[in-house]
């Protein structure tokens, strides 16, 4: 990452967290607010996070500069604004009730009555993803196939939707927390029943779309910055067909039934449409994928950090929260040819436990092998710095072979141990970035 695409670094950013309780908020998205706090940390930026759930380790003290242990309503979020004298937001680390008051806010005014600055993904793209019928209109412009389906505002709409659609049918309801309501409706004498729960608890639009039982259920995970450059850092699948709510199903990645044909199609139409509806950080994108041909659809797009995020970012090694704020803060993804990315703390399983690695960091580490001395290798340290012994020799011990291999080796780290095995070195001290020559050659030196 590099470079900055702000106007101005924010000084007091809010962070709506996660939240009660509830099933599409909570623990669920703690590990990514956790994470989003470490990066703006890092920056120097003041943070102020609104949390109720106390158990939770973003309201650890050493986090968040500043923590209220109230709702994430529009009420209490504008109160803690005018309080805090907050000058930019994050909605992207909260889950669906970050989401829907970041809207709330806008709606009201709120945002710009107070010079509110939405870090990351803006809102319009926020709403594209969330609003069913503007998700379908804005895809239908690349030509991204969805479900076919349509959207109601009432209970007349929606029935209507529904016998045109023919049963069964799937009902989603807009703006929903974790999928609540949305439900399959398989005959006519379930409707009434199921529109009441989809209305339920003041929903104001429901979707009544074709039912893809029995179809595969493929995510990806991406990443994009400000500069439009997008990255597939990771797929998966879930072991059950669409038809079984992922909440009670089981996930794996990387996916394990699709050939590379149907890996490839389904990784460019998600690159395509996070471009098109211009994402800006994390997202999770959803397919229904026809076991027996190539046929797709796209079921919904997350502009936000997901419950699949905190399982991608440990089957990968790839810290997705923490470089989405990073994202949102307007730095940039460095994606040149012949770079390759992998974190050192991960070089003891590269080297002893190959089996243990996901998909793309055998295929990262293959590909510096093969390459040789073509690539400029960048080593990320842990944000610590803190390898053990052990592990810490098979690090340098993989520097050692890389550098006799001809590589460029690139390094950013808190760790000393390992800049005599750099051609460049970038340190990081107390949050400032000091850059330092190392002399060739002496990357072969134990001492």
């Amino acid at each position: 990452m590099y470079g900055a695409y702000l106007a101005k670094k924010p000084k007091r950013v809010l962070v709506l967290g996660s939240g009660a309780l509830q099933i599409g908020q909570a623990g669920e998205f703690d590990y990514s607010g956790s994470q989003a706090l470490k990066a703006l940390k890092e920056e120097k930026i003041t943070t102020i996070l609104i949390n109720p759930n106390i158990a939770t380790i973003q309201t650890s003290d050493e986090l968040a500069d500043r923590i209220y242990l109230v709702a994430i309503t529009p009420e209490f979020v504008e109160k803690i604004i005018v309080q805090e004298e907050v000058d930019a937001i994050l909605l992207s680390f909260g889950g669906q009730t970050a989401l829907n008051c970041g809207l709330a806010l806008h709606d009201r005014g709120v945002l710009a009555k107070y010079g509110i600055q939405v870090l990351g993904t803006p809102i319009t793209s926020i709403r594209d993803t969330e609003d069913r019928r503007l998700f379908v209109e804005r895809l239908r412009e690349i030509d991204v196939p969805t479900a076919r389906g349509r959207a109601g505002h009432s209970f007349e709409e929606a029935r209507a939707a529904a016998y045109e659609i023919g049963f069964p049918v799937m009902l989603r309801a807009g703006y929903a927390l974790g999928g609540k309501g949305s439900g399959v409706v398989r005959a006519e004498a379930e409707l009434e029943d199921a529109l009441g729960r989809a209305f339920a608890g003041g929903v104001q639009q429901v979707l009544a779309e074709e039912y893809l039982g029995g179809w595969k259920e493929i995510e990806y995970e991406l990443v994009r910055d400000s500069r439009d450059n997008c990255i597939s850092v990771c797929n998966m699948e879930n072991l059950d067909p669409m038809g079984i709510h992922t909440g009670e199903s089981i996930v794996v990645a990387p996916s394990q039934t699709l050939n590379d044909e149907e890996y490839q199609i389904l990784r460019s139409v998600a690159i395509r449409t996070v471009r098109h509806l211009g994402i800006v950080g994390e997202c999770n994108i959803q397919f229904a994928l026809d076991p027996h041909s190539t046929q797709y659809r796209v079921i919904e797009v997350n502009a936000r950090l997901s419950r699949s995020s905190a399982l991608a970012s440990k089957a990968t090694g790839y810290p997705l929260a923490y470089v989405a704020a990073k994202l949102a803060l307007g730095y940039a993804l460095c994606v040149g040819l012949g770079t390759i990315y992998f974190r050192v703390g991960m070089a003891h399983r590269m080297k002893h436990y190959p089996s243990q690695l996901s998909g793309g960091q055998q295929q990262r580490v293959a590909v510096a092998r093969a390459l040789g001395g073509k690539p400029a290798i960048l080593l990320a340290d842990e944000p610590t710095g803190n390898l053990d012994s052990k592990n810490g020799e098979a690090v340098m011990e993989l520097l050692r072979e890389l550098h006799r291999e001809g590589a460029t080796i690139c390094m950013v780290t808190h760790d000393p141990r390992f800049a005599r095995h750099a051609e460049r070195n970038v340190h990081l001290f107390d949050g400032r970035i000091v850059e330092e020559s190392v002399e060739a050659g002496t990357a072969d030196n134990d001492e």
